[in-house]
């Protein structure tokens, strides 16, 4: 009974923060604002994933919420790179060495 309690309080605050970093994402004012805020969404997701395995005891929602945080890490990374040089997966050019 107690565990039950604490799920919904958990899964109600998760939803209330979803809640606000989706009007957070709508009101941002560039890119790199909307960037973040869709990353805290994705780790609250992680975070809401994480509570149903816990309350199922089953493991597919965690390997879920574990393929889901590292595309998330990978995809922010690149959308940054992106953002800051306009180039994400290429190199720096090098300025060739004189003489």
């Amino acid at each position: 009974m107690r565990h039950d309690v604490v799920f919904v309080v958990g899964v109600g605050w998760l939803a209330v923060q979803l809640l606000v970093i989706v009007v957070s994402v709508a009101r941002a004012r560039n890119a790199l604002e909307r960037l973040v805020a869709t990353d805290v969404g994705v780790l609250v997701l992680v975070g809401l994933l994480a509570l149903v395995a816990a309350r199922d005891g089953r493991s597919y929602a965690l390997d879920a919420a574990l393929a889901l945080a590292v595309l998330a890490f990978v995809s922010t990374l690149a959308a940054g790179r992106y953002l800051g040089d306009r180039r994400p997966f290429e190199q720096p050019e090098q300025p060739e060495a004189g003489p």
